[in-house]
């Protein structure tokens, strides 16, 4: 029986040590200051490039890893013994799937399977841990990615930022589009729809979208007896752990299997900016 290697992008973000002794490769995608190009998570982290962000006179751009970088890993991992599923961010937001696909193209008849999570961020990196969990209890390639299949229905994530800026001038404001103009004081929540970022509601201050965060949250959350949370921030730690005090203090903690304060990739930083809070969870598994 091969084994099986899970491949994921680095905008899952998953904390180093939660991936120990798991078959989990991370391909980074790159964010881009003019000239300079960095690999997410590899060459710059959070704090270096929020600093950056916020001084650079250039705006950033990101990059999905090239096809060659994927056929490279799916070539080395087969080489190996392993068969491969590739866990990637969604296909609206990025071309990373695009990339990955192309790779197992060129590779026909092999063990490659691509699967588009319709998300990213901890919700992603839920996913990408459930699956390699069961691959390194000996699930089949077959058996991970029908896995994977059924975990995408029950992850998501809720958010809130300070301004729209930075997810109009990358092109990926989607829905939230609507909200574009409105006054600073009112903060939008979205969530990601379909793989894609959507507006929910706005409300005034931050304190009341973390209120509406935690609500929203319970409301979606009503029935399952197991969560895995992601307490997600871009250079807003402090405004994160009341977050996540506020959703431990409404739900038994028998209830939570997983909890964590992450950091978002560089990478989604560039797209969402500085200020950032929100949910990333998986449901009932």
């Amino acid at each position: 029986m091969s084994k099986v290697a899970i491949i994921t992008d680095s905008t899952s973000y998953i904390p180093a040590n939660m991936l120990q002794s798991l078959p989990v490769s991370v391909v980074p995608l790159q964010v881009i200051f003019g000239h300079d190009v960095f690999f997410d998570n590899v060459t710059i982290h959070p704090e270096e490039f929020y600093t950056l962000l916020q001084t650079s006179k250039i705006n950033p751009s990101t990059s999905q890893p090239s096809p060659e970088t994927f056929k490279h890993l799916y070539l080395k991992l087969l080489d190996d013994g392993y068969d491969v599923l590739t866990i990637v961010i969604s296909s609206k937001l990025s071309g990373t799937m695009d990339s990955a696909l192309q790779a197992q193209a060129e590779l026909p008849g092999a063990p490659v399977e691509v699967l588009d999570t319709w998300s990213t961020s901890m919700a992603m990196g839920y996913l990408v841990l459930t699956v390699a969990r069961a691959a390194a209890q000996g699930a089949t390639l077959h058996e991970c990615k029908t896995l994977a299949e059924m975990g995408r229905e029950k992850i998501g994530a809720l958010f809130t930022v300070s301004t729209l800026e930075y997810l109009h001038r990358g092109g990926r404001i989607g829905g939230a589009a609507a909200f574009l103009g409105t006054t600073l004081d009112l903060k939008p929540i979205l969530t990601l729809k379909e793989g894609k970022i959507e507006a929910m509601e706005r409300v005034r201050t931050l304190s009341k979208a973390t209120d509406r965060l935690v609500d929203i949250f319970l409301a979606r959350a009503n029935g399952y007896k197991t969560i895995r949370l992601g307490f997600l921030h871009a250079k807003a730690k402090e405004e994160a752990t009341a977050l996540m005090e506020k959703v431990h203090a409404r739900i038994p903690s028998s209830m939570i299997s997983e909890s964590i304060l992450a950091e978002v990739s560089p990478v989604i930083g560039t797209h969402i900016g500085p200020g950032t809070i929100g949910i990333a969870y998986m449901l009932g598994m």
